[in-house]
């Protein structure tokens, strides 16, 4: 398993894939061996998660440096240094630590990760080295016709993204939009060499969540909204949200009394704390800092409402922590696009606060809206049988039947 998002990383939801396919495969005849970056290619680390790792597994954890923040001179670094992302060393050190790993341990199927691309070139190179069959787990498309929006970095990730996909035995995606995309993208390959298994939730951690620092401490008729995890300045840019918390404040609607937003470890307080500062609504956003997995996960037990961030450009593309999301069985308020995979979702679920993120005065009317149900205990909450069914280890035992039948492929067709 080629994995950079793994404990002791911080600050993914990303993470608890690699994590909990790790941690259940062994229920279903399977013995992972992990590939992984050392500590330092982490830009936020902490030890809150390895518990989770098994204590037989076996991991190796090899040098990367993180371009951003160990290649750069006064702030600046050569793009080229950060192809196909600021952590292309580890390349370097993890192919030839993998290659002496498959012919030690000889294991029948390869699985590397995005979002980080050099994963899958390592993925690849080690594939191509030793012939074992070799699963790309690609979550969403790594290019679109928009993104990325550089026309040289656009062109490495196509032609990153042909290889894999024509050299992987099979790929797999999170979400059905990211199976259609790449059918389309590519007729002459079998539709069978696409498969779908989405993100999920873990029961285990839920019942382990302990308290948060700063969860549960705002006066009871404050209605606290949060936002777990990144905030990207362009697929989940919150520019019209806070366009309509200013309108809102404006009319009297919202108030530091009745009313808080937090963004809880967004990655980019910089930017954010600007747009804040420049509509005079800090009394009403907070910014966060990130908390251990656990905390994090009662912050949303917690909260009184929940909020998702997903642009039109993204509708092939569910954040992972709605899952998390449902299981926490609180209220949500989706800005997203209704045509998209993750208004699909919900509505599934049947939650149709659903408003699209760009729209400031459809903002203002569905949030209005939202917090009249959640006021009246009316918001729609996710059902059991719907939480059932995204479970951790109901989509473990999916890629552990991938597993198998690509195992039996290749030693029948090596008999």
């Amino acid at each position: 398993m080629v994995a950079f998002h793994f404990p002791p990383m911080r600050g993914s939801s990303g993470i608890q894939r690699s994590l909990k396919f790790a941690q259940y495969l062994p229920d279903s005849g399977w013995t992972p061996l992990v590939l992984s970056a050392n500590r330092r290619a982490y830009a936020s680390s902490g030890d809150d998660q390895l518990q989770d790792i098994l204590p037989s597994m076996l991991i190796w954890r090899t040098f990367a440096l993180d371009t951003s923040r160990h290649l750069a001179i006064k702030g600046r670094y050569p793009g080229l240094l950060a192809l196909p992302d600021r952590w292309a060393s580890w390349a370097l050190s993890a192919v030839p630590v993998g290659w002496r790993a498959l012919r030690r341990y000889r294991p029948e199927v390869i699985w590397s990760t995005y979002p980080i691309a050099t994963a899958h070139l390592i993925g690849l190179a080690l594939h191509r080295l030793t012939g074992t069959p070799w699963v790309a787990d690609m979550r969403d498309p790594m290019s679109d016709d928009y993104f990325p929006t550089d026309p040289f970095t656009h062109r490495v990730y196509r032609w990153i993204e042909t290889k894999v996909i024509r050299h992987c035995s099979a790929v797999v995606c999170t979400t059905p939009g990211a199976v259609a995309a790449y059918r389309l993208r590519f007729p002459d390959l079998p539709a069978t060499h696409f498969t779908l298994i989405e993100n999920g939730f873990d029961e285990e951690n839920f019942s382990g969540a302990a308290p948060a620092d700063g969860a549960g401490k705002t006066p009871p008729a404050v209605f606290t909204l949060v936002h777990s995890g990144l905030v990207y300045p362009l697929e989940r840019d919150p520019l019209a949200l806070f366009d309509a918390l200013a309108a809102l404040q404006a009319q009297g609607r919202l108030t530091a009394h009745n009313f808080r937003l937090v963004l809880r470890g967004s990655g980019h307080d910089d930017y954010l704390r600007t747009l804040i500062e420049q509509r005079a609504i800090a009394s009403l956003v907070v910014l966060a800092p990130q908390l251990p997995y656990r905390e994090a996960l009662h912050e949303m037990l917690a909260a009184d409402g929940l909020l998702i961030l997903q642009g039109a450009s993204c509708n092939h593309q569910v954040p992972a922590k709605v899952y998390e999301y449902l299981r926490a069985r609180r209220p949500i308020l989706a800005l997203t696009d209704p045509a998209g995979d993750t208004a699909a979702l919900l509505a599934h679920a049947g939650i149709d606060t659903i408003v699209p993120l760009e729209q400031k005065d459809a903002i203002i009317q569905g949030l209005s809206r939202f917090l009249d149900l959640a006021a009246s205990d009316a918001a729609p909450i996710a059902s059991a049988a719907t939480i059932a069914a995204n479970s951790r280890r109901a989509r473990t035992r999916q890629l552990a039947a991938l597993l198998d039948n690509l195992a039996q492929r290749h030693t029948a067709a090596n008999q």
